[in-house]
């Protein structure tokens, strides 16, 4: 970055960190469309940390000096510079409690990091697969920077927990497979002309993805037995502000979990009656998966959801939303093997060159209940990620680059998604008890997500007025089975979900405290203009404000 930032306003310090980033990152250069970053990878090794949080370092140095320019307290600079302040210093809290220095995960790593970005990559040009051979070549190079970082974590005394890093090596495995493994299988979609290249390159990969499996496996898995899967209450605060953008009383956010989870029991009781008389409502999923509506074939799924959204798109299009022609597209996908089991969604570049992507992990399975997809596909979606990340990349040019893309806060984008199946239900969009079932099973599940995440985490005591283990402390093994009990979903998905939430402490309890965000700034604007309030304005105005940490989103909506 230049001195010139330092007379700049908060939107050019926030964009220029945006461009000094991409320079370090070029994955985050790749999702934001910048052909430049196509072929390299990021340095994962403590140095290539460090250089992240000396740049966070610097471009707060440069935001306090804009702060203080004429024009820099406008609505618009003022949001920026609040989003860009909060991230910039929850991210430094993360970083100097060497959180990087043990970062395994079944979802989230730089290992995840570095096999997604191939599968955001443009591969419609000869020219695109060259930096596809490209950047497998820097496979290699990354992974040992990962690697060096977990080793200066175990000199440290920083383990990971055994669940991530058992779960981890099995993933791997996975992608390695028996026959080239992933990567082949990735390049195989390249030209003829570049074949030798793609397959050299890929088997650098796949050979960097064994290296590492070897090591976790023989030298990191068995340094870290003993280790506690669970963070306690004072890492469990520095990642709960990293992804929710607040620092929540935990307490309070664990008995609201509680609170929601007993009222959903009893609207799911109800719903479950209409399916199956006098059973439980996770009897009458179970049921539903035998014999409820469901679409067979892996790619008559990903057909079906595409229809779905389509057909939410011009439902709600000039009705509850006014939506620019490319924010309408959206591409429904099936997840690459080995992926976790929870579905997921890829924002559009910031020039929609590349779409919103909406993806389905299979798991192996042909055949996918309906009850289970409808919800999902509202928040993965439309309404939910896809109409708020598109629309922001849609006004980026009105608020920043960092606001509408890096500057996510992740209990915002998940709350809206979630608001964004509770408004579909609001406009009677789930027509009959399978759909509305499922809806409350997924809701439950949020709800649950609190409670244990939360709960184990912490320790905490589960209430006397639990129908589960009351008075017992929370543990990895009671999370597990108290999810199951109320879930509708198979025990693989269960178990892939607990490793999760293990291993991204305070990312799960977003769903549910950014949904509450999203309704109470929802109820204070309409209470403030009464009659005249119009939700489709509303929304609009809403979901163009670009990213806000849950400090911050309560107030905006209700201004609105």
């Amino acid at each position: 970055m230049s001195d010139t930032i330092d007379a700049s306003l908060p939107r050019q310090v926030a964009d220029a960190y945006v461009d000094a980033l991409i320079e370090l990152d070029p994955i985050t250069g790749t999702y934001l469309g910048v052909p430049e970053s196509a072929r390299r990878l990021p340095d994962f090794s403590p140095a290539g940390q460090q250089a992240l949080a000396d740049l966070a370092r610097t471009t707060l140095d440069r935001l306090g000096g804009a702060e203080a320019r004429p024009g820099a307290d406008s609505d618009i600079e003022r949001r920026c510079a609040r989003l860009l302040r909060e991230r910039l210093t929850a991210e430094l809290a993360v970083h100097e409690a060497r959180e990087h220095l043990r970062a395994v995960s079944n979802l989230h790593s730089p290992l995840h990091a570095v096999r997604g970005v191939f599968t955001v990559m443009p591969t419609e040009t000869e020219d695109d697969w060259a930096a596809v051979a490209a950047r497998l070549r820097a496979v290699p190079a990354a992974l040992e920077g990962y690697r060096a970082s977990l080793a200066e974590g175990l000199r440290q005394e920083l383990p990971a927990g055994p669940r991530q890093v058992s779960t981890v090596i099995g993933q791997l495995d996975e992608w390695i497979g028996t026959d080239g493994g992933w990567f082949a299988d990735f390049a195989a979609g390249g030209p003829d002309a570049l074949r030798a290249e793609l397959d050299e390159a890929a088997a650098e990969g796949t050979g960097a993805f064994a290296t590492l499996r070897d090591w976790l496996r023989d030298v990191y898995d068995p340094a870290v037995q003993g280790a506690p899967d669970v963070v306690g209450r004072e890492r469990y605060r520095t990642w709960s502000r990293m992804w929710n953008g607040t620092d929540l009383d935990l307490d309070e956010a664990y008995a609201y979990g509680w609170s929601e989870y007993h009222r959903l029991h009893a609207e799911m009781r109800t719903e479950a009656e209409q399916i199956l008389p006098g059973v439980t409502p996770w009897e009458a999923l179970r049921h539903l998966d035998e014999h409820g509506q469901a679409i067979e074939g892996v790619e008559e799924t990903r057909a079906w959801l595409q229809g779905l959204m389509d057909q939410a798109i011009e439902a709600l299009d000039g009705t509850h939303f006014d939506l620019a022609e490319r924010v309408k597209r959206v591409e429904s996908m099936i997840a690459p093997p080995g992926s976790a089991a929870a579905p997921y969604y890829t924002q559009p570049s910031v020039d929609f060159s590349r779409p919103g992507r909406t993806w389905l992990p299979t798991m192996g399975e042909t055949r996918f209940p309906v009850y289970d997809l409808v919800s999902t596909w509202y928040h993965e979606g439309v309404p939910g990620h896809h109409l708020q990340l598109a629309q922001w990349a849609h006004v980026a040019d009105r608020l920043s680059r960092y606001q509408a893309t890096v500057g996510m806060v992740s209990a915002n984008a998940e709350g809206w998604a979630l608001y964004a199946e509770r408004l579909m239900d609001e406009l009677g969009f789930l027509t009959d008890a399978e759909r509305r079932l499922g809806y409350l099973d997924a809701q439950m599940m949020r709800a649950v997500r609190v409670i244990i995440d939360i709960g184990m985490h912490l320790e905490l005591e589960i209430p006397a007025d639990s129908p589960f283990h009351p008075g017992e402390r929370w543990t990895p093994e009671l999370a597990q089975e108290f999810f199951g009990r109320h879930s509708g979903r198979p025990a693989e998905f269960i178990e892939s979900e607990l490793v999760r939430y293990l291993g991204m402490p305070g990312q799960a309890i977003g769903y549910k405290l950014g949904e509450r965000a999203w309704l109470a700034g929802r109820e204070a604007a309409r209470k403030a203009h009464g009659d005249a309030f119009d939700a489709k304005s509303w929304h609009m105005a809403a979901l163009s404000q670009g990213s806000l940490g849950l400090d911050d989103l309560v107030a905006e909506l209700s201004a609105i």
